[in-house]
């Protein structure tokens, strides 16, 4: 059976005090009141160390937003899988938007990335999604589909480890959410590819994530399609009230 997840992304947000806060208040919060599903917080890499400590991981899983993409050695300001993974932290974002936007990440990086996370037990959070052009372009399932190269190299048992997380960028942060049912059709056919690539077992078990303007009015609905296995939370994931109410959508 396939995991419900629901994942915050706090990207460059909350300085560690800030962040330490957020992670007692969230565990304090579903310590007493348990959720439905799996939960994870990813958050900034020096807030590592001290929030894998306070939140109980049987309830919440900590993760990075990153990895480097090599081992170890003279890439200055770099962090390593390794060094995440020794944290005590059990996931890893990779692939995000803003990573491929902003910093050039190819499908070759990711690549490496994913096999160093894979190589470190962490578990990959792995993105793909279309921008608006694209989306207007009716281009979503080729890009998608070519995103998917970076861990469609994986052996199946590799697979069988990663999350997908389908983020129509044109809805990040826009206020714009793909309908329900475009989200529906969207991780469907993402599901397919996976069924073609790895056969219908490891599609079946695969959680697939939508991120794009997920809060608490609209989660519900979204999270009732049949392919839509949790979100991938940005905005509504730093105040613990928002990110429990998208929590709660799957009670």
């Amino acid at each position: 059976m396939r995991k419900n997840i629901v994942a915050g992304n706090w990207k460059m947000n909350k300085n560690l005090q800030e962040g330490i806060a957020l992670a007692k208040e969230l565990n304090e919060v579903l310590s007493a009141d348990k959720p439905n599903c799996d939960v994870v917080i990813c958050t900034p890499f020096i807030h590592l160390a001290s929030v894998t400590p306070i939140v109980n991981s049987e309830i919440i899983g900590v993760g990075a937003e990153n990895c480097a993409d090599k081992v170890s050695g003279a890439y200055t300001g770099e962090v390593s899988a390794e060094m995440v993974a020794s944290t005590g932290a059990q996931y890893v974002i990779l692939g995000h938007s803003e990573r491929r936007a902003y910093y050039h990440e190819t499908v070759e990086i990711l690549e490496e990335k994913v096999k160093l996370a894979l190589a470190n037990n962490l578990k990959p959070i792995f993105c793909i999604g279309e921008v608006l052009e694209e989306r207007e372009a009716n281009k979503q399932n080729e890009v998608v589909a070519a995103q998917l190269a970076s861990v469609f190299s994986l052996s199946a048992e590799d697979f069988s480890k990663v999350i997908l997380a389908y983020e129509p960028v044109w809805a990040i942060g826009t206020g714009k959410t793909a309908t329900p049912e475009q989200a529906q059709e969207i991780h469907a056919y993402i599901r397919s590819l996976v069924a073609d690539k790895y056969g219908k077992e490891v599609a079946e078990n695969t959680s697939i994530l939508y991120g794009g303007s997920c809060k608490p009015s609209n989660a519900k609905e979204l999270f009732a399609n049949p392919d839509v296995d949790g979100g991938l939370i940005g905005g509504a994931s730093l105040k613990a009230a928002d990110f429990k109410g998208i929590i709660d959508a799957f009670k």
